[in-house]
């Protein structure tokens, strides 16, 4: 399932098991000199998405999309299998061809730059399975060639390059997994260790010879969770230049409460403590838009929640809305921009926690053309 659908479909699950009724954010009094700084800007949400099935784009959703004020986002392509994950690709193409003015596919450094200055919303096209790759390590090339600058090594469960978050015997990297990551630095593929459990998160920042991501994740120090990413690992992903994406997810906190902004920036101050300034971003795990609620998303996220049981991908205290229902409104990251503000953090580091060290971990990885 992607995460598109898991976050469309969010409020069935809370029907379902009857949680307190969700408040949902209309909108927050910015400061101005938080709009000033927040529309100078170059956002990136470090994993994030558009409900879109079918073009043309709901009227609605492209004009949420496009009140976000995010520059570019990594948005998920793969799926478990080959030739979906294909026709996904091909579906983004389309998105952009019919839409040039709105969208632009993020090929190269360069086109953040582009994107923010055309004002569009660039699209990095994502993978979080890694199951299309098979064993066969030209599909790196061949994916790249189809505008892939981002992959998972892992999702939850074991992989045929490492052992996921979720695997109790936490095998780590494979020797597959090693040669994917050399094949990922040459090609200039982000390697994302997101999903990845704690010995081929830690083998996977040493293996690479370029800096890594964890696009979406929290820190297990505020919060434990096999989603989240302990002190150590935070220390070594920081030492090699890389950049940890806080979510906007549940495993903030412990069931059952829904996260809320002062979760999402507890987790933020303890990478920013741990990390540095220059290492930490955003990685909302989510959709630009807000989410809507109606009888028919909770029919299909509690569909969806069944699925993911079923197919042992579901993590523990998965059992509330995959967002955060304070922050969900087009206003979400100028909420957090204003959080930090409001803690002592300075432009200069807001400014880098939105997006300017995703964008300069992107050229390191990428080269800077």
């Amino acid at each position: 399932m992607n995460r598109r659908t898991f976050l469309r479909s969010s409020l069935q699950f809370a029907c379902a098991l009857k949680l307190t009724p969700l408040a949902f954010a209309v909108g927050d009094d910015i400061p101005p000199s938080i709009e000033t700084l927040y529309h100078k800007a170059l956002v990136v949400d470090a994993l994030a998405g558009v409900d879109v099935d079918k073009l043309p784009m709901k009227p609605q959703v492209l004009q949420q999309a496009l009140q976000s004020g995010v520059t570019a986002c990594n948005w998920t392509v793969s799926v478990p299998d080959f030739e979906e994950t294909v026709d996904r690709i091909a579906f983004m193409e389309q998105l952009v061809e019919e839409d040039p003015a709105r969208w632009l596919i993020v090929r190269r450094h360069s086109d953040f730059d582009r994107a923010k200055r055309e004002q569009k919303i660039g699209i990095i096209l994502g993978f979080q399975h890694p199951e299309p790759m098979g064993e066969d390590l030209k599909r790196f090339e061949t994916f790249r060639r189809l505008g892939v600058r981002v992959m998972q090594l892992t999702y939850n469960r074991r992989s045929l390059f490492g052992d996921g978050c979720l695997e109790p015997v936490n095998g780590g990297l494979t020797k597959l997994g090693r040669d994917a990551v050399a094949a990922m630095n040459a090609l200039g593929i982000a390697v994302d260790l997101s999903h990845s459990g704690q010995r081929t998160t830690a083998e996977g920042i040493q293996a690479s010879v370029k800096p890594v991501l964890i696009t979406h994740s929290g820190c297990s120090a505020v919060h434990p969770h096999p989603r989240n990413k302990d002190d150590r690992e935070l220390r070594a992903l920081a030492d090699r230049g890389g950049v940890i994406g806080i979510y906007f997810m549940p495993y903030l906190v412990a069931s059952p409460v829904s996260p809320t902004r002062e979760h999402v920036l507890a987790h933020l101050e303890h990478a920013l403590k741990v990390c540095g300034s220059d290492h930490v971003g955003i990685g909302s795990d989510g959709g630009l838009e807000v989410v809507p609620d109606t009888p028919e998303q909770r029919k299909a996220f509690a569909d969806d929640m069944a699925r993911r049981k079923q197919m042992g991908i579901a993590a523990p205290e998965e059992d509330r809305p995959p967002f955060s229902p304070d922050l969900n409104t087009t206003q979400r990251m100028e909420i957090i921009a204003a959080g930090l503000s409001k803690r002592g953090y300075s432009s200069d580091v807001i400014e880098k926690v939105l997006g300017r060290n995703f964008y300069r971990a992107f050229g390191e990885i990428w080269g800077t053309g």
